[in-house]
């Protein structure tokens, strides 16, 4: 059976980044596209599992890493994700799409790992 990143000690999560990030650079060499991008999310997956969740704060805004066109607003923190907004260069924030329509549900959840810099704060 196995196990869940939560129930890794740091150690053992730095190993499986180590491990992942070899699987996922094979992945690339070989041109397979879609096993190298479920590597990748695994990669994002542990190392939120190595971060401090109470590092991060409702009403801070972060970049968001792999995204220099919008930061993230922080509404709330479950676990090792961050529950919030997009905002675009301009502050406003941004209605997810899907297909051709907006969702009208732009909150979304980012795994901890994927929040860069702060860039603002509400305090």
């Amino acid at each position: 059976m196995e196990r869940r990143y939560s129930d890794y000690t740091y150690e053992e999560l730095r190993q499986e980044v180590g491990e992942l990030t070899d699987k996922a650079r094979k992945a690339e060499q070989f041109g397979m596209v879609n096993e190298y991008a479920v590597y990748e999310r695994k990669i994002t997956m542990a190392k939120a599992y190595m971060l401090n969740p109470k590092e991060f704060k409702k009403g801070d805004t972060h970049e968001i890493e792999g995204d220099p066109s919008h930061t993230f607003y922080i509404v709330y923190i479950n676990g090792v994700f961050a529950w919030g907004y997009r905002k675009d260069q301009h502050g406003r924030f941004v209605e997810k799409e899907e297909g051709d329509h907006i969702t009208g549900e732009p909150e979304e959840a980012l795994p901890i790992s994927m929040l860069g810099r702060r860039v603002t704060s509400d305090e």
